[in-house]
């Protein structure tokens, strides 16, 4: 977090005394030098209380001024990160739109603690976590304070129980077109919108009861939970995230107020339950949003999930996976390795031929030029056979040096796993990193010019990101056409939270030409022969339900066979609380009577060897 000085305008020495001594009020503001904020003018009874501070809009009305001898009792204390106190006013108003907290930024370890009764005096900021170019909404804070303590030991503020029944279902109201869809000036209705709810309570002494865990614990010391159980509810106990308009509004990100080294962070997976009480704070970060700021965290009940294990193919069944083994290299623990290798073996039952994405070159993130991946893979193939699986072949293309994106210096590519007891590989030389293949017709039927071959890899389409690689494959006589992706990340658009509504997704606008490279390369592939089997698979890093995915089956070209499974299980990623598609197979219209299965292995999971769950398809060519 930035600090102080480049949050707020200093405060002139005159003005600091005078905030001190608690001798400055409105009618002072004349005595001020002339480069200092204006100062805010007391409320009825001549002090300006917290609420005065919130106002009934996401950015307080005192925005910019300072404000003094600020009174209400602290409910939380963070010495660690963004440095400061809460505080809440017992006497709150009768509105309930205008928050009774507010944190104090004080940069430094603050001197006060739970259960003190204070005055505050500073000036009031709004602070928008991860800058403005995020798109996030505010915090409204007091910076550069001067604290008087009054009395320790006191009560508590009661706090505000959050729960099913107080968060409304609707999640935010469309943002004013006048201010560029921002909802920062609307007026806040608690009642209507889950947003606004949350909004009314920043700052605020809140609790939860027993809640169910929809994020697993991240190394961050963080998880998810929904106050409401119902809604949206995956088959192994997430939220699904199945619709731009189905944003889960019972969910809050959890912290703890006290510091790692005082008080372990508990580990938790998706389905089990945050028991008995949490309470503290209620914060807004960049990283989730609307947090509860644990100052009392419940006790973690596992309810048992366990990673999932698909059934093996019928012997005239061709299984084919993609996988996302996030960012792999000789770098990482040989123990990475062998959890990886073990789950193509052991979960998903040795497909016969599985896409990877995030292959790094022979030294991972060292920029030194190196495109190379094959030491990688033979690391991640023995695996395999070490851990029981068949003696995999492989075939990719090295790309070209940091052209490709991803970790920088780690060159990430697609490969090619394929089981040579049960597929075999069509060879036609040509194909690498710039070069592009072709569809033609041969032998009565369609083929690739290269194979393995990248689609279209000069289109600006895929500028600083992965080419598409496409492989020709047969299978009991039946050629089966694989186009491996992986689509440009989500980085950079603004999150749910946003204080624009609906937010700026302006990642979507690569990937949807994308995915109209590849429809029209698969529409290509059906125009020389119609029947041609073909599967779109990988890291798509979008939903089943976007525009993304809609450019990709235009026409009719492919189908995404995640939407054969029940809502409640349509996902493979998890974050922030939502569980969601990212990864995705895809099937021409001759692929029928396919079993389809996203394998729960990682995104749940507190312990992953990647983020994302594989995804596994087993069809009759």
């Amino acid at each position: 977090m930035p600090s102080a000085s480049s949050r707020t305008t200093a405060v002139s020495a005159v003005v600091a005394a005078a905030l001190a001594a608690g001798l400055l009020t409105g009618a002072a503001t004349t005595s001020a030098s002339a480069s200092s904020p204006a100062v805010s003018s007391p409320s009825a009874e001549g002090q300006v209380r917290i609420h005065d501070i919130q106002g009934t809009t996401r950015i307080s009305p005192l925005a910019g001024q300072q404000v003094a001898g600020v009174p209400g009792i602290v409910t939380g204390v963070r010495t660690y990160g963004s440095k400061g106190f809460w505080f809440q006013d017992p006497n709150p108003d009768a509105d309930p739109a205008t928050s009774e907290g507010v944190f104090v930024y004080t940069g430094s370890a603050p001197t006060v603690a739970v259960g003190d009764a204070v005055t505050v005096s500073g000036t009031v900021a709004e602070f928008v976590p991860g800058g403005a170019a995020s798109g996030n909404q505010s915090l409204t804070q007091i910076t550069r304070p001067t604290v008087a303590v009054v009395s320790s030991g006191n009560a508590l503020p009661a706090p505000v129980t959050v729960s099913e029944r107080s968060v409304p279902a609707r999640y935010t109201p469309a943002g004013d077109p006048a201010a560029g869809g921002s909802i920062d000036a609307l007026p806040l209705d608690p009642s209507r919108y889950a947003l606004d709810y949350y909004e009314s309570l920043e700052g605020m002494n809140i609790r939860i009861g027993s809640s169910r865990v929809v994020g697993a614990t991240d190394p961050y010391a963080e998880l998810w939970v929904t106050v409401k159980p119902h809604e949206n509810a995956s088959s192994r106990g997430g939220t699904v995230y199945s619709s731009y308009t189905a944003q889960n509004t019972g969910r809050l990100q959890i912290q703890s107020l006290a510091p790692l080294t005082e008080q372990p962070f508990p580990t938790a997976d998706v389905g089990d339950v945050l028991s008995g009480t949490t309470e503290g704070p209620l914060d807004f970060n960049q990283y989730g949003g609307y947090t509860l700021t644990a100052r009392t965290l419940g006790k973690v009940t596992s309810n048992g999930l366990r990673r999932e294990t698909t059934r093996k193919q019928h012997d005239d069944e061709l299984a084919v996976a993609t996988y996302n083994v996030e960012n792999l290299d000789p770098g990482d623990p040989q123990k990475k390795f062998d959890a990886l290798a073990a789950a193509v073996v052991d979960n998903l039952a040795s497909p016969d031929i599985v896409a990877l994405e995030e292959i790094q070159d022979n030294n991972g993130a060292t920029d030194d030029g190196t495109v190379f991946a094959d030491r990688t893979v033979k690391m991640f193939t023995d695996a395999i056979v070490a851990a029981g699986g068949p003696a995999y072949q492989w075939r990719s293309i090295d790309p070209e040096n940091k052209k490709d994106g991803g970790e920088p210096g780690g060159n990430i590519r697609q490969v090619f796993l394929f089981n040579p007891e049960r597929v075999s590989f069509t060879d036609r030389a040509g194909g690498d990193a710039t070069t592009a293949t072709d569809v033609v017709r041969a032998g009565g039927g369609a083929a690739l010019t290269h194979s393995p071959g990248r689609i279209d890899p000069s289109n600006t389409a895929w500028t600083n990101s992965r080419k598409p690689l496409a492989g020709e494959f047969t299978f009991r006589g039946r050629t089966v056409f694989v186009v491996a992706n992986h689509f440009a990340s989500k980085g950079g658009d603004e999150s749910i939270v946003s204080q624009h509504q609906p937010p700026t997704r302006s990642s979507e606008v690569q990937r949807h030409a994308q995915a109209k490279v590849v429809n029209t390369f698969v529409k290509k592939l059906l125009s020389v022969q119609k029947n041609a089997d073909v599967l779109v698979v990988g890291d798509i890093n979008d939903f089943e339900f976007s525009g993304t995915t809609e450019a990709l089956t235009a026409g009719g070209a492919l189908y995404p066979a995640i939407k054969s499974l029940p809502r409640s299980e349509r996902y493979s990623y998890v974050y922030q609380g939502n569980t969601q598609v990212l990864d995705q197979i895809l099937t021409s219209p001759s692929i029928h009577g396919f079993h389809y299965d996203s394998v729960h292995i990682n995104a749940e999971f507190a312990a992953q060897n990647s983020d994302h769950d594989p995804q596994v398809l087993r069809f009759r060519p």
